[in-house]
């Protein structure tokens, strides 16, 4: 696979990320409690994922008991985590001061690939940094209301969402020098389900299973919003630079906002434009030609499989 591809890849899985507030919020509308949705989803993608690699390659199934280190950093510290951060901190905050600080994750990615993986720190990158974080913060109308003042634990609490979101990369990355995009998929939400179901009273939604309608959104979020999107995700962390997918990655908000506008009719403001156009800018500095030989130097030395 070809960088143009993994950068298509990568940014096809944040657009599906970008959809999930359609299936979350007909969720909670139905009874469902923020840990029940993200057993729902662990379960249900480890299930669609299991099904796929029994189907296709069950060899895929196979770990070293020594590498489950690599899956509860991919699932219970970075997936786990990350969503009870981010749902917290929208409690706590709210869902604009929420959103921007959890894009601060690939400012945390290029700062630990550097250390980790050595990853080099161009101009390209701190442009597109830059780019991203301003841009995100307008998509989210960071700045248009400053009545109510963010405490300091939502700031924590957003940052802690960054901060994990962010670990996947990295976990993702070492899991991927040894085993197949699928097998890292799998096994992410197979350790996030063993990690958040015991906490989420998962037999209170038996009830609400009855309607149909439960099942259909369940059917969104676990399929095309998460297993999808993370074996797209993942399959492009295969061959481009861990903090090059984070930035790409953050086309999520821009696809929120868009669909915020197309099916809940909320108009955007031309500082929102802006900032989606300062996103998609974004996009494009940080892809350097492939042709590069440090490119290609770097790629190798990370073990990205071609």
């Amino acid at each position: 696979m070809n960088k143009k591809l993994a950068y298509i890849f990568v940014a096809m899985a944040a657009a599906l990320w970008g959809v999930i507030g359609l299936f979350v919020s007909q969720l909670y509308d139905l009874g469902f409690t923020t840990n029940q949705v993200v057993a729902v989803r662990a379960l249900s993608a480890t299930g669609f994922l299991a099904l796929y690699t029994l189907l296709t390659d069950w060899r895929r199934l196979r770990i070293r008991l020594s590498d489950t280190r690599y899956f509860i950093g991919t699932g219970v510290i970075s997936i786990v985590l990350f969503n009870w951060c981010m749902f917290s901190a929208i409690r706590e905050t709210s869902i604009s001061v929420a959103t921007i600080l959890l894009y601060t994750a690939p400012a945390f990615v290029t700062i630990l690939s550097r250390f980790l993986f050595n990853e080099a720190l161009t101009i390209r990158k701190v442009l597109a940094l830059l780019a991203t974080l301003a841009g995100c913060g307008l998509v989210v109308g960071i700045g248009s209301t400053t009545d109510n003042p963010v405490s300091l634990y939502g700031i924590l609490l957003g940052l802690g969402s960054g901060f994990f979101y962010a670990l996947y990369s990295v976990f993702g990355k070492y899991a991927l020098q040894k085993y197949d995009s699928l097998t890292v998929t799998l096994y992410t939400f197979v350790f996030a389900a063993i990690a958040i179901t015991p906490f989420s009273h998962i037999q209170q939604v038996v009830p609400l299973l009855r309607k149909t309608e439960a099942w259909l959104y369940i059917a969104g979020l676990s399929f095309f919003s998460t297993t999808l999107a993370y074996l797209l995700y993942t399959k492009g962390l295969q061959v481009i630079e861990s903090s090059r997918a984070s930035i790409v990655a953050t086309i999520e908000p821009v696809v929120a906002s868009l669909i915020g506008l197309l099916v809940f009719q909320e108009m955007l403001s031309i500082g929102q434009y802006l900032g989606i156009g300062l996103v998609l800018a974004a996009v494009v500095i940080v892809q350097e030609p492939a042709t590069q030989p440090s490119d290609q130097a770097l790629a190798n030395r990370d073990g990205a499989i071609y």
